[in-house]
């Protein structure tokens, strides 16, 4: 059993690493703005708190006697690259006072290699709408790319996106970016628990896909 704290775990891929961790057995504290509109998280094994992913004070507090930490935050109000870049940044500091060993972080696979070397936002035909948010996770990514701390991080995300009324098939790969790939978030958050219980990639950005 471990203590896993996940930022964000009001989101879709919060909650669903909130539930996988729990059918693992672990105990999880889960941080959102406002514990007030998440009392649906509540369950057995589970403390919901109120946190700031950007105050690393804040980050190091909650986190203290924690195993490992989940990112799965996302401010879309906020200016993209100072939220990114901020939340990297506390979560290295905070994570690495409270002694929590290991991070995995929710990425983009807009800023994810494909196969040929190009970043998915860069290819031919990529919807560019969104492209600040693109770089916004991009400028979190090179936070914790330049880290000296000792933290383990991994970013993980879908190599293309999510299947968003995907079930889980219990079954992922790690592939590169590719527009068309899909992983349900069940499946997702199953990756990402077993980079915590059994990490194999370390100090990179890893997509998952459904196969």
């Amino acid at each position: 059993m471990k203590d896993i704290i996940v930022f964000g775990a009001g989101g879709r891929a919060g909650r669903a690493a909130v539930e996988e961790a729990l059918r693992r057995g672990h105990r999880v504290t889960a941080v959102v703005r406002d514990p007030a509109g998440h009392g649906d998280l509540a369950a057995d094994g589970v403390r919901i708190a109120a946190g700031d992913v950007t105050d690393a004070t804040g980050v190091a507090r909650l986190a203290e006697g924690h195993d490992a930490a989940v990112n799965a935050a996302a401010d879309i109000t906020a200016q993209a690259d100072v939220f990114f870049a901020g939340a990297a940044r506390a979560l290295l500091d905070g994570l690495t006072q409270a002694g929590a060993g290991r991070l995995v972080s929710v990425g983009l696979a807009s800023v994810l290699e494909t196969a040929a070397g190009a970043l998915l936002m860069d290819t031919p035909g990529y919807p560019q709408e969104y492209r600040s948010f693109y770089l916004g996770h991009a400028a979190g990514n090179d936070v914790l790319g330049a880290a000296t701390t000792s933290l383990d991080w991994l970013i993980l995300s879908p190599s293309g996106d999510f299947r968003h009324d995907g079930v889980s098939t219990g079954r992922y790969r790690a592939a590169p970016a590719e527009a068309d790939s899909r992983i349900s978030y069940p499946d997702f958050a199953i990756a990402l628990l077993d980079e915590i219980d059994t990490p194999e990639h370390h100090r990179t950005h890893l997509g998952v896909e459904e196969y």
